[in-house]
């Protein structure tokens, strides 16, 4: 039976992009979602070996509401607080300019960072790591 890892990207190209890379690889299925809230939502209904995100996600569509949105940093933290998902797997794949980015990811609990534009082969590779380790 086929592993899924959930995709966390709001930009179509860059989500379509990484459904083409993780499709590749044979083990695994993909899904992909355009929230964080999205994505706590199929984490809670679906059995996930990994979740790859974005950090800089943007609002849903809610019409004229003003509302904020959880990025990367937020889903992370609300992923590794809940029981379940405490050891799940986590890659940021993202184009956040910040040095402190990566040692920010791994205080809350990020197990790898990649800056866009990325290595699609390197990202498997860590991807690959860590589900055999999970």
């Amino acid at each position: 039976m086929a592993r899924t890892i959930l995709v966390v990207e709001d930009n179509d190209a860059c989500r379509d992009a990484l459904e083409l890379t993780f499709a590749k690889l044979p083990e695994f299925k993909v899904r992909s979602v355009a929230t964080a809230q999205q994505a706590l939502d199929y984490l809670a209904a679906d059995n996930i070996c990994a979740l790859v995100t974005d950090l800089h996600l943007g609002p849903m569509d809610v019409g004229s509401m003003d509302v904020r949105t959880m990025d990367g940093f937020d889903l992370i933290a609300q992923v590794r607080s809940h029981p379940q998902h405490g050891s799940l797997p986590i890659v940021v794949i993202s184009a956040d300019s910040d040095p402190g980015t990566p040692a920010r990811l791994a205080g809350i609990g990020a197990n790898a960072y990649f800056s866009k534009p990325y290595s699609p082969a390197a990202v498997c590779r860590k991807l690959e790591q860590l589900v055999h380790a999970y």
